[in-house]
């Protein structure tokens, strides 16, 4: 009797905790990357990274070709090389090919760096109007919505969703809603 009435009382009290709890849970959610996009910054960030890339397919078109041309030259003149000069002349395209190669790993390395360093202050941006958000408005928790395979709340109502106040801490002029 005594063991029933101490797990009674453990769970009374385990319940009380739960409702006092969820008295002070108040959710919100935002959609970071819609965020992101409508920050002014972002132009500025995606043209410069745009610029980047083009500037490293450019090299990249430049290597290939010069890889391709070679490897043309090679082709019409191999029936009429030594054995020796064909297989200098292999070697070399060999040595051409990995480098090209190299040439491309490295490059969408640089491409992925170079846009975490230009897209990371903007996220921090986004990340402080999130907690000054969340502190003024006193939310406990907020949810990221919209990132396809990474999405962390699969319903919601919108008067939970909080992008209107992140618009607002950023300085920007929230966009109307359409139905």
């Amino acid at each position: 009797m005594k063991i029933k009435s101490l797990i009674i009382v453990a769970f009374l009290a385990v319940s009380a905790i739960t409702v006092q709890a969820q008295d002070g849970l108040k959710i919100g959610y935002t959609n970071v990357e819609y965020v992101l996009s409508l920050m002014p910054e972002t132009k500025s960030v995606d043209s410069e990274y745009k610029a980047y890339e083009a500037q490293l397919q450019n090299q990249l078109k430049a290597k290939g070709e010069e890889l391709q041309t070679k490897l043309a030259t090679y082709q019409q003149a191999a029936a009429g090389m030594t054995e020796i000069v064909r297989a200098d002349k292999e070697a070399e395209l060999q040595s051409l090919n990995t480098r090209f190669e190299a040439f491309q790993r490295d490059a969408q390395t640089s491409l992925q760096k170079k846009q975490s360093e230009l897209f990371a202050p903007l996220f921090e941006k986004i990340s402080v109007a999130i907690k000054a958000v969340a502190k003024e408005n006193g939310y406990t928790h907020i949810f990221s919505t919209g990132v396809p395979g990474v999405d962390i709340l699969l319903h919601a109502d919108e008067k939970y969703d909080v992008s209107n106040l992140i618009f607002k801490n950023l300085g920007i002029d929230p966009p109307a809603k359409t139905n």
